[in-house]
């Protein structure tokens, strides 16, 4: 089946030429992105996704393109046309189109391009990856310094990763000038140290504000697992019980090596595959029962969006 993308009110197929040249996202990564996890069709943590997506696009100054309810009637559509169950929604709002090249906003604004895809990635391939773990590298942390906005200027991410790659890793962690590692590429990083205190860098402008990462400490806590959050170094890492990440698309995963060094026995630790369980069976719950909620105050019009 040919994969259909939704691009300002159209749905098409994945490769049409569908955004202008001078569009802002494709000039000056002028642009925003949001990642939702889907599983049986809905979407996690769905609320927490949108108020992040409201928070970039409010410290880019970029207008809202539409409400909440048509955004996610537009992204049920799309997964709907691509028969997507389990994987992932992508979307990405930029600025949209300017008359010239000009650094400065363009003065008036023009409307915002928003394009959504779906992609489906099987859940036995992602079990099978956690229950193996992945290995990772460090790398210098040469971003911006609003790594807190998830824009699409992800330049030095994808260098980070490509070098993971060739290393024959998964992720890049990178690592501050002061020896700390702040976050992967593409993901938040965990730790459970000697004593078995769960860590993970605080929030700030050095790290992207994970809505995995803040359901992930949510489960922990209900599980009674002392969380703290604040810098911590590549050795304590290296030397910790287990080292995770998590993401949209990982979940909790264990990092079963960094650098080539072995993390405990070189195997996923207990830690990472409770928190994992915990956080996908809590998250689908919410899911359930959001959408239960959704379907019995919507009227007809907009029960298609309340199904997410």
């Amino acid at each position: 089946m040919s994969r259909v993308v939704y691009v300002n009110g159209r749905y098409a197929p994945l490769h049409d030429p569908l955004i202008a040249v001078q569009d802002r996202g494709y000039q000056f990564a002028d642009a925003v992105y949001e990642v939702w996890p889907v599983r049986h069709g809905r979407l996690l943590d769905r609320e927490a996704h949108l108020l992040r997506l409201a928070r970039s696009l409010g410290a880019l100054s970029i207008p809202r393109p539409m409400s909440d309810a048509a955004l996610l009637a537009a992204i049920k559509e799309t997964l709907r046309r691509n028969r997507v169950q389990d994987g992932i929604a992508y979307l990405q709002i930029s600025r949209g189109v300017a008359r010239t090249r000009d650094h400065a906003f363009p003065a008036p604004q023009g409307r915002p391009t928003v394009v959504i895809t779906a992609t489906q990635i099987k859940p036995a391939a992602l079990h099978a990856r956690a229950a193996a773990g992945v290995k990772a590298i460090t790398v210098p942390d040469l971003r911006w310094g609003r790594c807190d906005i998830k824009t699409v200027g992800l330049l030095p991410n994808a260098l980070a990763r490509q070098a993971a790659k060739e290393a024959g890793a998964v992720e890049a962690l990178f690592v501050d000038v002061d020896g700390a590692i702040t976050e992967g590429a593409a993901t938040n990083v965990f730790i459970v140290d000697a004593d078995g205190v769960l860590r993970t860098r605080d929030l700030s402008h050095a790290i992207l504000h994970g809505v995995t990462r803040a359901a992930i400490i949510k489960a922990a806590e209900e599980l009674q697992l002392r969380v703290v959050e604040g810098p911590f170094t590549v050795a304590q890492a290296k030397a910790a019980r287990e080292v995770f990440l998590t993401s949209a698309g990982m979940a909790a995963t264990a990092v079963v090596a960094i650098d080539g060094a072995p993390i405990g026995d070189g195997e996923p630790g207990p830690m990472a595959l409770k928190l994992r369980t915990a956080y996908l069976e809590a998250a689908l719950a919410a899911a359930k029962r959001t959408a239960a909620a959704s379907t019995a105050g919507a009227s007809v019009a907009d029960s298609g969006a309340a199904q997410l």
